[in-house]
């Protein structure tokens, strides 16, 4: 329709409630509670059942249908404990390799400047659940995340879209039950289809800063713009105009060149977009199409659900561009 050329490119992302409530949820350390209770309870009752042939079992009382029930209610958390100690792995050895980097990187700052660096380093993870992890029963593979509308926590899918500046068309979507956006910024890239062509620079938010999503862009041939921290609102007009830094050395640390990088007049042009193309079109979805929750449960129905409301949004878009 002459409607889109893919050029720069900006990505972000949002919680969505998922089709579940927190109450049906439990953590690891109220399901090793249950499961011992429940434990507990059939052991008596099988040894009732032993007691039942000298007519000591209480009236109206099915010992077999009491002890089914039980093993069945053991068997579901079983099963969720399995899987919450598998996330547990996961999560281990995503924040092991965070941790190595940050040491890395004291490390080479350390050996630049000479002197040891100040403050605690950071503590190395440990590995297995913890007692608030959580595990819903209703849909399992959603999470408990914040809740930016009242500062709580809640059953939560993170979608995540890609939107190209000149259009404010969706080119690519993804969602996904991180709590953080750092592991959603390559796969969500990566939706975008080949017959669009190629994205030339992304621009994503400090949430997105890594090491290897940064390696991860330049590899797929795309130059990233991502923040390292959070910027002050009201800085006046020489955070505009007047703040032009002296590049950083050649082995300087990669937050520091990201962050020189964004301080240049592209840089700064770039970033002060994400105001008026990827951020409106997640409150679009929310506010003005009213999608707010999903109706269907599990990654795979609700990634097809996700699909269908980015679908939604680029048709209203469409309708606009073709009227202007």
């Amino acid at each position: 329709m002459g409607c889109l050329r893919l050029g720069n490119v900006s990505l972000d992302g949002s919680k969505i409630h998922a089709d579940a409530s927190k109450s049906k949820a439990v953590s690891y350390k109220r399901l090793l509670a249950i499961e011992a209770y429940l434990q507990t309870e059939v052991n008596e009752l099988f040894a009732l059942a032993e007691a039942a042939d000298r007519g000591q079992l209480p009236d109206e009382m099915n010992i077999s249908d009491e002890i089914e029930r039980r093993e069945r209610q053991l068997e579901r958390l079983v099963e969720a404990k399995k899987v919450l100690e598998a996330r547990a792995q996961a999560r281990y050895e995503a924040e092991k390799a965070e941790y190595a980097a940050q040491m890395q990187a004291r490390k080479e700052k350390a050996t630049k400047t000479g002197r040891k660096r100040p403050g605690r380093p950071p503590n190395p993870p440990t590995p297995g659940p913890r007692d608030k992890d959580q595990y819903n029963f209703t849909d399992p593979e959603s999470r408990i995340m914040k809740n930016a509308t009242n500062s709580g926590f809640d059953q939560h899918y993170n979608v995540q879209v890609v939107v190209e500046h000149d259009s404010r068309l969706v080119v690519g979507n993804w969602l996904c039950n991180h709590t953080n956006d750092k592991q959603a910024a390559l796969p969500t890239i990566d939706a975008v289809s080949p017959a669009l062509g190629q994205p030339k620079k992304a621009n994503l938010d400090t949430g997105y800063f890594s090491a290897d999503n940064i390696a991860g862009l330049e590899e797929r041939g795309i130059d990233p713009y991502i923040a390292t921290g959070r910027s002050p609102h009201h800085q006046g007009w020489r955070a505009f105009f007047l703040d032009n830094p002296d590049p950083p050395a050649e082995d300087a640390a990669l937050k520091d060149q990201m962050a020189y990088k964004l301080r240049t007049e592209i840089g700064k042009a770039l970033y002060r977009l994400r105001k008026s193309t990827v951020e409106p079109v997640i409150g679009i979805i929310k506010e003005v199409l009213g999608f707010r929750q999903f109706s269907l449960r599990g990654l795979f129905a609700a990634g097809g659900e996700w699909t269908l409301v980015c679908l939604a949004y680029n048709l209203k878009r469409l309708h606009i561009l073709q009227v202007g």
